[in-house]
């Protein structure tokens, strides 16, 4: 049996299916969105405006993936979604937010 490895992880993973449902949250996730209530079982479409439910539709139809960073509450974060496939084919996305300082170094390697 596999571990929840992302069970306590310090960055919210979220993880829907073809249609948007929530399949699984990991307790950075369900702490991030508590006010929206338990969101497992349910869609995240609703929760999104029209430009992010565009491309959340774009991603969920060819795969690929999104990043982009953001400001909330004085917290710089890191979003990164991308498709998650079984025996190829898309099956939904998953979604990791974590927060990272306002400075932050790049290498190039």
């Amino acid at each position: 049996m596999i571990p929840d490895w992302a069970k306590e992880m310090n960055c919210a993973v979220t993880v829907c299916d073809k249609e948007g449902i929530v399949l699984y949250m990991n307790d950075k996730a369900k702490e991030t969105f508590a006010r929206h209530g338990d969101l497992i079982g349910k869609s995240l479409i609703p929760c999104h405006n029209e430009r992010s439910r565009g491309i959340i539709a774009d991603l969920l139809a060819g795969g690929g993936s999104n990043a982009y960073t953001i400001e909330k509450n004085g917290l710089r974060k890191m979003i990164y979604q991308t498709a998650w496939r079984e025996n190829g084919e898309v099956a939904g996305l998953v979604e990791i937010s974590m927060v990272i300082p306002e400075e932050m170094p790049h290498y190039v390697r």
